[in-house]
């Protein structure tokens, strides 16, 4: 691995630089290697960085903890997603306070073109239990990719449900990709490895320790499309992942129970402040996110982008791209098509004219829905 991975890693590791930092940072600098190589004064220079983050810094020695990291890495083939990569997850870049560096083993695509995830109780009753596995089941069938947290309860029946199904499903974890927890769940995460994922911000021999949660759970809704809460009670973990998803504006659904039962009450309070939409299944949610007009269901449950008969072969090589994901850099386009510069530019240019293609800050082009 790189020089500059470790200096990626690096910058996560530095007492009071944070994730927004990091990004102040790299916008001035371009690169960790270079935020490293700068001195004191044009560090302290930066807005909200000053003497005492400058000097910490400078002051950073800690390097073999680093490597030992990469050697961890290399050996699990754990792969390192810096805020810049391409395959960092697109939805979370408009967080703004994305983690600046993610882990992540498995499979599966962290920018599909639809994602949702689905967050609940530990404790479901046999209602919230049928209501997740039916509803995850009629997702998956459209297209959808799971997400949630590993834990007892909602978390792992979604997971389980789909990997019953045969779709990808990715677990956020609150810990170092060296355990899973809970410990249960062991042999859940090995299959989701082979279809899915594990994703995380923290290096290994991290501990699932309580503070960790709330950290975990504003990647659960920064990554996604839209977040589902199945059973909550009115202080449930769940209503922070539904916070912090409507403080990304995004959609909030809410699965609503018996108006006496605990288990239902922080549903049904989201529901009654309007901070998420009511929900009785997956057709719901389609119509919501105005994926039904959008999405060619395909026989294995697989999704494919409408590849409009009437584009240009240029336009078609492109399009077909957005099969795998939603969001793309304009970079992206230029590695993994046959084009040339002025081709690319051509067609991406006709594909928004057509309200095909949605061009976004940062040389980012997304599908434009329906919706």
């Amino acid at each position: 691995m790189s020089q500059e991975l470790m200096y990626q890693m690096a910058l996560t590791r530095i007492p009071l630089i944070g994730d927004v930092i990091i990004k102040k940072l790299l916008e001035h600098f371009n690169s960790a290697g270079n935020i490293f190589k700068a001195r004191k004064h044009e560090l302290e220079k930066i807005d909200a960085v000053g003497t005492i983050r400058a000097a910490a810094l400078r002051n950073f020695r800690d390097f073999d903890v680093i490597l030992e990291e990469i050697a961890f890495m290399e050996k699990y083939r754990i792969q390192a997603l810096f805020c810049t990569d391409p395959a960092y997850p697109q939805r979370l870049l408009h967080c703004y306070d994305n983690p600046a560096m993610l882990y992540y083993k498995g499979e599966a695509s962290l920018n599909p073109a639809r994602i949702v995830n689905i967050v609940g109780t530990r404790h479901p009753s046999a209602y919230g239990k049928t209501v997740c596995e039916n509803l995850v089941k009629e997702l998956v069938a459209a297209g959808i990719t799971i997400v949630s947290g590993l834990a007892y309860g909602i978390d792992i029946i979604a997971h389980k449900t789909a990997l019953a199904a045969q779709s990808p499903t990715i677990a956020v974890l609150a810990h170092g990709l060296d355990r899973i927890y809970p410990s249960a769940h062991k042999q859940i995460a090995v299959q989701m490895l082979e279809q899915g994922g594990l994703l995380t911000d923290f290096m290994s021999q991290t501990l699932p320790d309580k503070q960790n949660f709330p950290k975990r759970n504003r990647i659960v809704a920064g990554i996604c499309d839209a977040t589902i809460v199945i059973e909550s009670g009115i202080r449930g973990g769940s209503l922070i992942t539904a916070d912090l998803a409507n403080g990304y504006n995004r959609e909030v659904c809410c699965v609503p129970g018996r108006i006496l039962d605990p288990q239902s009450a922080g549903c049904n309070d989201l529901i009654k402040q309007h901070k998420a939409v009511l929900i009785n299944g997956a057709q719901d949610v389609l119509e919501l996110m105005g994926w039904k007009e959008s999405l060619q269901v395909l026989p294995a449950g697989g999704v494919q982008v409408a590849l409009f008969p009437e584009l240009s072969a240029d336009e078609q090589e492109i399009m077909a791209l957005f099969r795998e994901k939603s969001m793309l850099h304009l970079e992206e386009l230029y590695l993994r098509t046959r084009l040339s510069g002025s081709q690319i530019a051509t067609a991406v240019f006709n594909l928004e004219m057509q309200s095909v293609l949605k061009s976004l800050p940062g040389q980012l082009y997304e599908l434009a829905t329906s919706g």
